[in-house]
């Protein structure tokens, strides 16, 4: 039988979160039953809390397993006939990292639901399912699991972001999201319907070998495929959505989505460009051009944009937008060291943007949320350790010394430079230094203004295990970073992508 050689071990970890998804919406039919007093069993607060460590431990399984295929070197295909999904070191660490941005997602979530009254075992169902179609898209190999993964992924995440139906701005960002999402698909599946006609098959290596440079079948497939892939970083010029999303949704999935979808998208924009790029049709160098254009115009428009923000979660997201331009500086410079530092830029934006989040979120109470720059003034007498926490996480932003973020932009910068992008990476650090504008910008209005408000509720414990978390590695990876962060193992990454 063709089902006796399918290797779950490759999908596992979806398995994880997809199981951990529908026992938490079971579990809460259970907990919230109401008895014969018309009580539930729990209280609403307890119910959440309970699902919430459901979704953990489905995520904390999911680390551990595909941190012990990275570690044993394990490689597998989910069908040896049609390899559409595969287990290799890059899928594996790809996997790790998508999960503890999703756990630390969950973790943040507990109190900040609570709060606003929307505490519901949907949320956790919904993140989990968004989870494991991050988990399928990092272990594809082909055009149409890439699909399907994406898919997955996005979906949950038009409800998430819509979560907070009492509120019109977020019904406005779920509908902005679900239209610009459903326009990057059509357009994707448009793309991969060229590049199936024009090489013949959708499994990346056939992609590689039959791609001919001078078919304008090809030609448009590629650049329908890039252009889906950018409408999901939100790279310039299909940025608009993420703004109006950043700002409208729950801030708890704004973190999410701002994190979690972009890591899953790049892992995979990373196994297409090292094994598309590596044959010799020629189209390669077409491709990294409008790597570099994309990059270029990312970058600018991203942080120009930031500095006019007084809307925090905005800021952010033009931030985030920014942040993309940096990462597909890499992927124009295609080399194995600009890969290494795209690894690690990653795994520093993780902290860096979730435990910014994270203070957004450790503000709101009352069912309401602290937004406004001028809420943050007086904040370092209020709340000194969250200013602290924020004060660390927006000069990471910037890549001052002594961050995590410092060692992502010098790493990524000098494989630009050893690449031969000069220019591209002269245009990046002149937007890092326009960054600091508005990243200073916080920490200004919360150490040199005073403000008279009372001090705000303190913190719960899983706000302070994912600041701490967050905090702890930026500084370490800031402080004690290795000689050249993951290059010892990232040709054995890339090798793995291209397969036999």
């Amino acid at each position: 039988m063709a089902e006796a050689g399918l290797d779950l071990r490759v999908v596992i970890c979806a398995i994880f979160a997809a199981t951990g998804a529908m026992g938490v919406l079971l579990l809460e039919v259970f907990l919230s039953r109401r008895g014969s007093a018309g009580k539930g069993l729990l209280s609403e607060e307890r119910v959440g809390s309970v699902l919430a460590a459901i979704a953990s431990l489905a995520l904390i399984l999911a680390i551990l397993a595909s941190w012990s295929f990275f570690a044993s070197g394990i490689e597998a295909s989910f069908d040896p006939d049609h390899p559409m999904l595969r287990l290799d070191s890059l899928s594996s660490f790809a996997t790790a990292v998508v999960a503890l941005s999703a756990l630390l997602s969950v973790l943040l979530s507990v109190t900040y639901l609570a709060a606003l009254h929307i505490d519901h075992g949907e949320y956790y169902a919904l993140l989990l399912l968004s989870t494991a179609g991050a988990f399928l898209l990092v272990s594809a190999v082909d055009l149409m699991s890439v699909f399907v993964g994406l898919e997955l992924m996005s979906v949950p995440l038009y409800a998430l972001a819509g979560f907070d139906r009492r509120k019109l701005r977020s019904n406005e960002a779920a509908l902005k999201l679900f239209l610009m999402g459903a326009f990057a698909s059509g357009i994707y599946l448009y793309g991969a319907a060229l590049l199936y006609g024009a090489t013949g098959g959708l499994d990346f290596v056939s992609l590689r070998d039959g791609l001919d440079a001078g078919s304008p079948m090809a030609v448009a497939g590629i650049g329908l495929v890039v252009v889906g892939f950018a409408c999901k970083v939100a790279a310039v010029p299909f940025h608009q959505w993420a703004p109006d999303v950043y700002e409208g949704a729950p801030t708890s999935v704004t973190a999410f989505l701002s994190v979690t979808e972009k890591l899953a998208v790049f892992f995979v924009l990373l196994r297409v460009s090292s094994v598309c790029l590596a044959g010799d049709s020629g189209g390669g160098e077409r491709v990294l051009g409008v790597f570099w254009a994309l990059s270029a115009l990312t970058m600018i428009v991203g942080n120009v944009m930031a500095l006019v923000q007084r809307n925090v979660k905005r800021m952010l997201a033009y931030s985030a937008i920014a942040h993309s331009g940096y990462l597909l500086l890499a992927l124009a410079t295609a080399t194995p060291e600009a890969y290494g530092a795209l690894l690690f830029y990653l795994v520093t934006y993780l902290f860096l943007m979730l435990g910014a989040f994270a203070v957004v979120v450790a503000l709101a109470q009352g069912g309401r949320e602290c937004e406004r720059i001028e809420e943050y003034e007086g904040l370092a007498q209020r709340r000194p350790g969250l200013a602290a926490a924020m004060t660390l996480f927006m000069l990471g932003l910037v890549g001052m010394p002594g961050t995590a973020g410092f060692i992502a932009k010098f790493e990524l910068f000098n494989a630009g430079v050893q690449g031969g992008l000069v220019g591209l990476v002269a245009l990046a650090a002149i937007m890092s230094v326009v960054s600091a504008f508005y990243y200073v910008r916080i920490p200004t209005v919360m150490y040199m203004r005073r403000h008279a408000e009372a001090g705000a509720a303190q913190l719960s414990l899983t706000e302070l295990l994912v600041l701490a978390i967050c905090a702890a590695a930026v500084l370490y990876l800031g402080i004690f970073p290795s000689a050249d962060p993951l290059s010892l193992e990232v040709l054995e990454l890339v090798r793995s992508t291209v397969g036999d």
